[in-house]
């Protein structure tokens, strides 16, 4: 079949894109539930196996060994997941293609962050010209894996765009940010990302949003709303017996645009004030100043039975008053109904 180029005739296949960066977006503008999700990933899988899972709504497929079979270039492959996805499941998507994860990623985030409609194609060639091209002008803060406080370290120097970060030497970097993060920036500010697709399944998760009546500028508003989501994400860990070893937090923005962060927890836990206490820290590490926020949603990761899990042990008297008055609250819950005992900061919901 015709239209590939792959091999010697048509350049490296390094240099040929064939890495597609998924973002599902339901109609309401909600994550997919767990069953379209997974339905989701089949869909991938049907073009290549080399498929992993970035929960609740992405993911990254490896498409170049499916090139040649398909006779399709990446981007017509995207075109192919689109058209089954909001066929089956009424879901569109916005793909980037590019070589790389790093520069599919930002394909796709690019086109949402220039005002783009949900569901489209956007495709980086391989060129080092073109990548040179896409990345330049860029601020620093699209780099994937460069936060609030990186930017400003790096915008303190003057490098506050990608091109700028890429011009700096790599010893220049990692006297600003250390010698680890120096490299990294260096290398994603190349558009280099060593990292391959890695197949897997969907971690079991459990997950939960607050939707405001209005964007919300009010961070103490924010934090009642994950006071909130915490406070149900733990009783419902503790009905079903699991506790959670990563939390998510999602937040997304009026122009549609959204910023996750992860923290592994200390030990795997369902305990409310150490659910609240992460939600906290990843909120305020995003440092969102008149930030126009829509929702919030808070997602538990990496599920296992508590009966399994190891807890340590501790002297402190108000640890266990803690998890013994919330073993009561349950109780009292279970008896007289959800919600019969809250936190005196919980939000209704919107």
């Amino acid at each position: 079949m015709a239209g590939v180029p792959v091999g010697p005739a048509g350049g490296s296949r390094r240099d040929v894109p064939g890495v597609l960066y998924v973002r599902f977006h339901s109609a309401d503008g909600a994550e997919p539930g767990a069953d379209t999700y997974e339905g989701l990933l089949a869909l991938l899988a049907e073009l290549t196996p080399v498929v992993e899972a970035l929960p609740p709504d992405a993911a990254l497929a490896d498409v170049r060994g499916a090139l040649r079979y398909f006779g399709r270039d990446a981007a017509g492959l995207a075109e192919i997941v689109r058209v089954r996805a909001l066929a089956r499941y009424g879901v569109d998507c916005t793909v980037g293609v590019a070589t790389n994860p790093l520069l599919a990623r930002m394909a796709a985030a690019a086109h949402l962050a220039e005002g783009g409609v949900p569901g489209a194609v956007r495709s980086v060639p391989g060129t080092p010209e073109a990548v040179a091209a896409f990345l330049a002008h860029k601020p620093a803060a699209a780099l994937p894996g460069v936060g609030p406080a990186t930017a400003r370290a790096l915008c303190a120097y003057g490098l506050d765009s990608v091109d700028r970060i890429a011009a700096a030497p790599l010893a220049t970097l990692q006297r600003i940010l250390g010698a680890a993060a120096g490299r990294r920036v260096h290398e994603r500010a190349h558009g280099t990302d060593p990292a391959p697709v890695t197949p897997n399944a969907p971690a079991r998760a459990m997950a939960a949003e607050h939707r405001f009546a209005h964007d919300e500028l009010d961070p103490g508003r924010r934090r009642r709303a994950l006071l909130t989501l915490a406070d149900g994400l733990g009783v419902r860990l503790r009905t079903s017996g699991q506790v959670a070893r990563t939390l998510t937090l999602t937040v997304r923005y009026a122009d549609r645009s959204t910023t996750t962060r992860s923290r592994t927890l200390p030990e795997p836990t369902a305990h409310t004030p150490a659910l609240t206490a992460a939600a906290y820290a990843l909120h305020a590490g995003l440092a969102l100043e008149r930030a126009r926020v829509r929702s919030v949603a808070l997602r538990a990761e990496g599920l296992m039975d508590a009966g399994l899990a190891a807890h340590q042990l501790t002297f402190d008297p108000e640890d266990d008053k803690a998890h013994r008055a919330e073993a009561a609250a349950d109780r009292a819950r279970a008896r007289f109904g959800a919600g019969a005992v809250r936190p005196a900061s919980f939000l209704d919901a919107a």
